[in-house]
């Protein structure tokens, strides 16, 4: 199976363009849960593929108003490379979507995965689609998830203000927190697309505090602000202080440790999720991330 039969052809995506602001990214991003949107500069045959700019990027830095100076470079794929090739690179580099560029282009610019100067954006493969093919046994898949799961699993308390828990999945690197309530149980699952989704683009500058706890609450920004060294004086991006348990989804799906990869990528499908708790004699015992299914296809 090549990228060419999985991935979105040039025709069906929609892009941002440079010029621009941070406000066309982040409209795309809220309106269609994506982790990034493509950058493009021209139109038709002129248009050239400038980058990706993703939620996370928005988010790490608020101030940046201007679209160019948001683009990230990262790698790129063919038309013709196998499902199996884009997998592997995936996993090497952790892209959830991969531009597909013309291939002599990508060739001239001797990137090997990396994205060339210029070059016609062709399509989108993404991760969804590497784990539909996995679901649908295009590639290999019957890996049980209890080898491919990671064991270190990112928690944060029901309780939290959401403007904290936003902090904490940044510092973390990963997209996702198992929400645990007052015992320490698994109660909820909270993503950044959670936090994009109720996040408010402000016009001008705006006081840390006016995003935060109040002054009286249990989470106080002045004990807070100090971890990490971290202030932020202005910010384009406001995030609800209301505690996690308010945003998360509660409806929690899981896999036992001989689930197939399969098995995996039908639920991550089915229920339109990115990440699935790993659970053992009722346990919580690990996170079954769309990127580790990634693993199973050159088992």
């Amino acid at each position: 199976m090549n990228v060419a039969d999985a991935m979105t052809p040039r025709d069906a995506l929609v892009t941002v363009s440079i010029p621009g602001t941070r406000d066309d990214a982040l409209e795309y991003l809220q309106e269609r849960d994506f982790s990034s949107v493509p950058v493009v500069k021209g139109e038709g045959d002129e248009e050239e593929f400038r980058g990706l700019v993703s939620r996370q990027t928005l988010i790490e830095h608020p101030d940046e108003d201007q679209l160019a100076l948001l683009v990230e470079d990262g790698p790129t794929t063919t038309a013709d490379a196998t499902i199996e090739d884009v997998a592997q690179l995936m996993v090497e580099t952790g892209a959830r979507r991969v531009p597909v560029v013309d291939g002599e282009a990508q060739r001239a610019s001797g990137s090997s995965g990396q994205s060339p100067q210029d070059g016609r954006l062709e399509g989108i493969v993404t991760i969804t689609d590497v784990i539909r093919a996995i679901a649908e046994g295009e590639v290999a898949g019957e890996t049980q998830v209890g080898d491919l799961a990671s064991r270190t699993v990112n928690a944060v308390y029901a309780g939290t203000p959401l403007t904290v828990a936003e902090r904490e999945l940044s510092h973390s690197g990963v997209p996702y927190g198992v929400v645990l309530d007052d015992e320490g149980e698994m109660c909820g699952v909270l993503t950044e697309v959670d936090v994009l989704d109720v996040a408010r683009v402000i016009d001008g500058e705006a006081e840390t505090g006016e995003s935060i706890a109040d002054q009286e609450a249990d989470w106080k920004w002045e004990g807070i602000k100090a971890v990490g060294g971290r202030y932020f004086p202005t910010r384009n991006v406001e995030i609800p202080a209301d505690p996690v348990c308010e945003f998360m989804t509660s409806d929690v799906v899981s896999v036992g440790t001989t689930r197939t990869a399969r098995e995996a990528a039908q639920e991550m499908l089915r229920n339109d999720i990115e990440q699935i708790p790993l659970v053992s004699g009722g346990e919580l015992a690990g996170i079954v991330r769309d990127i580790d299914l990634l693993e199973a296809v050159d088992e």
